[in-house]
């Protein structure tokens, strides 16, 4: 019952939050999983966290986890590790883009307006949360394009078409790199169609990372958000399909996604 057994996946950003949800759940689903972040066991971050623990639990669920530490801002540490991946374990038969370079959730979710931002910001949510995106799957395409077969999950967000409105509370970098990411995502459907290689977008529901238990308060009640291991098995469910390319170019909510695939969040 390993729907994914003999697979091989790239989850980028995976060390805690959503990046490590979808990790585990591909994990579950008997994936060979390589998690990529900054953080490792030896060298934490600020929020706990690292690619060592996720990719044990990865293999604790019957996957295998092999953690590879990677900073996305860094293009020649990302073209190592898809020479790794291709070198160890083959061509991946997924690619999920989650990486992002978020500041404090009291930054990313203060509604500070865009004058008033340092221009850092900027960059950290661009260059990790839409750049880094373009370059993994500008790296991950030629392989998946020989094998003529192949699947890229970005990992975006509601707010990739959904308007501002004075009470938005995200600043203005995190809404505008989501947007690019949902175009990103439309025009590579387009362009790899014809090579049997399929590209989805996912917006995940509300979800209890280790940033918002970190700081509970910034959002209230949490009682109807979604663990994160929700998401990592509506993901799994998603690429465990035998057509992947009728959904190619879709935007998808993970909620709306998990009715459908019959996906609960009780057993998440």
């Amino acid at each position: 019952m390993k729907p994914l057994a003999g697979k091989v996946a790239v989850v980028t950003g995976a060390s805690r939050g959503l990046g490590k949800g979808i990790a585990l759940g591909l994990g579950e689903a008997g994936a060979t999983v390589v998690v990529t972040g900054r953080s490792t066991r030896e060298t934490p971050g600020v929020v706990a966290g690292d690619i060592d623990s996720t990719a044990e639990e990865v293999t604790r669920l019957g996957g295998r986890g092999i953690a590879a530490r990677c900073d996305h801002r860094d293009d020649a540490q990302v073209e190592a590790l898809f020479e790794r991946v291709r070198r160890e374990h083959g061509v991946p038969d997924l690619l999920v883009n989650n990486a992002l370079a978020s500041p404090p959730m009291d930054v990313l979710w203060g509604g500070e307006r865009f004058w008033r931002l340092p221009v850092h910001l900027w960059d950290d949510l661009i260059d990790v949360g839409l750049r880094s995106h373009f370059v993994a799957s500008r790296l991950v395409a030629p392989m998946m394009i020989e094998r003529g077969r192949g699947l890229i999950i970005n990992v975006a967000s509601h707010a990739a078409n959904r308007p501002k409105t004075e009470k938005s509370r995200v600043i203005l970098p995190y809404s505008v790199g989501k947007a690019g990411l949902h175009r990103l995502s439309s025009d590579m459907a387009v362009e790899l169609r014809e090579h049997g290689v399929a590209v989805i977008e996912v917006w995940p529901p509300a979800s209890v990372t280790e940033h918002v238990r970190a700081r509970p308060e910034l959002f209230g009640d949490l009682s109807q958000w979604k663990p994160v291991l929700f998401t990592g098995r509506v993901v799994a469910a998603l690429a465990a399909e035998s057509d992947p390319m009728a959904r190619s170019g879709q935007a998808l909510a993970i909620d709306d996604l998990a009715k459908e695939l019959g996906v609960s969040a009780e057993s998440g």
